[in-house]
This record gives structure tokens, C-alpha cells and sequence, in this order.
């Protein structure tokens, strides 16, 4: 179910509904530009320091795991037809280390989905997200606000 390829409006995001996108792969040369660029420290840039390190190796930054999420996030769960941005998100973990050769799948449950009282033309949808590694192991998980445009009439 791609987002980029189908039109999905406020009203088909039930809520109690659970869906998975991805995978994505985690790309070695990827996680040290990331983390040069934005997070320079050993276990994010250097493969030698990152293996005597806290993590035994090297792993992506929390901010570049946030950004995988928000890849699989934006082409999968979001429309662009209906969406409206974000005024944030709540709850944010880093539960376990994202590693080079990791493949992500974004695991997204409908928690509220609240048409607005002042603006009738969209609502608010809270949803759960958590992104999984190969293994199952919750890497990420999070509460994303988004707002998002109802239906035509």
C-alpha cells in the first residue's frame, strides 16, 4: 500500500488499524555521511572507534533512524493528496541500536483519529509507530500527530 500511489483521506485511517511498510535497508556509507553530517560522534562515524565502543560497532544515529522512519512514513503511510504536515509527536524511544545491513519495516496502529471542530475539512490522527529490524526488535517507537484533509464532498 503505497501512499505516494493512492489517494487516502482522514476517514480511511480507522482507528485500531495496524499496518506494515517497508523494508528499507540501512546502508553502511549512509550511516557515516548521517552521522558526519549531523552527529559526529565515534560509534555514528568511525567503523574502528564504533567497534571498541559502548555498541560494538557501528550504528546509525537516533536522528538518522528517525529519518528512515519518516522515509517509510511518508511513502507508505501519508498521503500527499491529504496531508497537511505535523505539529509534533509524543513518546519518542530509541530502543535498540540501528546497524549498517539493518532492514527496517515500519509498523504504523491508528490510535485516534479526530475530525476538527473548527476546521471540518481535516482532522487530527495520533498513531503509534514503531520501526522493527530483520529480527523483530522494536529499534524505534513513537506517537505521530498529523493532520489531514477529509474526504471531498
Amino acid at each position: 500500500m503505497s501512499g505516494q500511489g493512492r489517494e487516502r483521506w482522514f476517514e480511511d485511517y480507522v482507528p485500531g488499524t495496524t499496518t506494515e511498510h517497508g523494508p528499507l535497508r540501512v546502508a553502511e556509507a549512509d550511516v557515516v555521511d548521517f552521522g558526519r553530517r549531523f552527529d559526529p560522534q565515534p560509534f555514528h562515524v568511525d567503523p574502528g572507534a564504533a567497534a571498541a565502543g559502548p555498541f560494538g560497532g557501528l550504528i546509525a544515529s537516533g536522528w538518522h533512524t528517525c529519518a528512515l522512519m519518516m522515509r517509510l512514513f511518508a511513502d507508505e503511510y501519508l498521503s500527499p493528496v491529504s496531508s497537511l504536515g505535523s505539529p509534533g509527536i509524543d513518546e519518542l524511544r530509541w530502543t535498540a541500536p540501528v546497524r549498517p545491513g539493518d532492514e527496517l519495516t515500519l509498523r504504523t496502529t491508528v490510535e485516534e483519529a479526530r475530525l476538527s471542530r473548527s476546521k471540518p475539512d481535516r482532522g487530527l490522527l495520533r498513531t503509534r509507530i514503531e520501526l522493527l529490524n530483520q529480527d523483530g526488535v522494536v529499534a524505534l517507537s513513537m506517537v505521530a500527530m498529523n493532520l489531514v484533509r477529509a474526504r471531498p464532498a
